[in-house]
């Protein structure tokens, strides 16, 4: 088998919207994803397009027929206290009948040196709590899962109330 990891193209979109799908079943949100393929495709493509994209590809030898395995969705942000931006990572899935095969350990890498390759200070995400294999390979990786911080969000109602200020 062969693997290759490629920025996204236009015509990846509703295998990249298939995957987050996947990915919301694992993590047992689907009632909290609506992808869909035009918004991924004006997201990476669009006029005002912020998301990057790259697929995992493997290819076997035998077929040589080469099929999506994965994919890491991923976007620049800004840290005042470094005054640089950093590369934040959205969301990363390898299908589960490809894992252990070192492909998240792959995509990390490529991630890591795409952050170096754009000046990036920091490479930061989120792991689920829950979620103990991803936090061991991420610990194996030597990134710090930093106990004292937490997610705050608003959305829908909330979102539409702090910004009408009525909260």
């Amino acid at each position: 088998m062969s693997f290759a990891i490629r920025p996204v193209r236009d015509e990846d979109c509703e295998i990249v919207c298939h995957l987050i799908h996947e990915l919301a079943r694992y993590e047992h949100l689907e009632h909290e994803c609506f992808a869909d393929v035009g918004q991924l495709r004006d997201a990476f493509f669009g006029e005002r397009g912020f998301a990057r994209c790259f697929v995992a590809w493997e290819k076997t030898d035998e077929t040589g027929v080469e099929r999506a395995v994965g994919f890491a969705l991923y976007y620049f942000n800004f840290s005042t206290f470094l005054t640089k931006r950093g590369l934040y990572l959205e969301d990363l899935f390898i299908v589960p009948e490809a894992r252990r095969r070192g492909y998240g350990r792959e995509m990390m890498r490529h991630l890591a040196e795409t952050a170096i390759k754009e000046g990036c200070g920091r490479f930061d995400w989120s792991v689920l709590d829950w979620n103990q294999p991803a936090i061991d390979f991420y610990e194996k990786l030597g990134a710090d899962v930093l106990p004292d911080w937490r997610i705050c969000r608003l959305e829908g109602d909330q979102l539409q109330k702090a910004a009408a200020r009525t909260i």
